[in-house]
């Protein structure tokens, strides 16, 4: 078994698009409904909440939606970020699966909340 515990990705390993969970579902997903109404909302109403190609993200059934490069530009500011590997939880646990997980506390906000406050 390798002991690497620590990955660090290029610049070039971010991703171009983020992967739409929906479209891999086999049922859709339960309608938003408007407060007001309690019939399923419609882009115009959120419209007025949200730029049109946010709403169009969310209704899409593409299974995955490119992410613009503006976005892309800013990620590279911080990302990626490392990628770990959890060896003492695979020993305590006693199998033989590789465990990792994504250290985030290198974003500016120190937590995820970039990931999706800068789109």
């Amino acid at each position: 078994m390798s002991d690497q515990a620590k990955f660090l990705l290029n610049e070039s390993d971010l991703p171009r698009f983020w992967y739409n969970i929906n479209a891999d579902s086999p049922l859709p997903p339960a309608p938003v409904l408007r407060p007001d109404t309690l019939e399923p909302v419609t882009p115009d109403f959120l419209s007025v909440l949200f730029p049109m190609e946010i709403i169009m993200q969310e209704v899409s059934t593409e299974q995955y939606i490119q992410i613009p490069d503006e976005v892309r530009e800013i990620y590279k500011l911080y990302r990626p970020t490392p990628l770990l590997r959890a060896l003492r939880f695979e020993k305590a646990l006693g199998t033989t699966a590789h465990i990792y997980y994504k250290y985030e506390g290198v974003s500016p906000a120190g937590s995820h909340k970039p990931n999706t406050a800068i789109p």
